[in-house]
Order: C-alpha cells, then structure tokens, then sequence
C-alpha cells in the first residue's frame, strides 16, 4: 500500500511541476487571454500541490501502520 501512496505522490508532484512551468511561461507572454490562461494554471497547481500534500500524507501513515 505505501509503494502506491508513493507514485501518487510523485505522479502529483510532477503534474504541480507541469502546470507551474507552464503557468509561468503563460505568464511572460502578453495579453489578457493569456494572463487568465496562466491564472487557471496556477489554481490547476494549486490543486495538484495540495493532492500530493494528502497521498504524502497518506503514504506516512500506512508507513507507521
């Protein structure tokens, strides 16, 4: 069970990792279409960062169980 709490975990970081960079480099373009593409992006980060806080969190306590 933690080895797959553990790939969550990770498949999660890596999405956070793609949608900031992507985020950012929507950021550095102009425009307005742009700018609320990058804010999207950043709330979709926001959510993959917080999903892989749990399976974290998750993962510790199958791991002390």
């Amino acid at each position: 069970m933690t080895q797959f709490f553990f790939i969550i975990a990770i498949l999660f970081a890596l999405a956070t990792l793609g949608f900031l960079l992507f985020g950012v480099g929507r950021m550095s373009q102009q425009g307005v279409e742009n700018a609320k593409k990058s804010n999207k992006l950043m709330r979709y980060r926001i959510l993959f960062q917080g999903l892989a806080v749990l399976a974290l969190f998750l993962l510790a306590m199958a791991a002390s169980s």
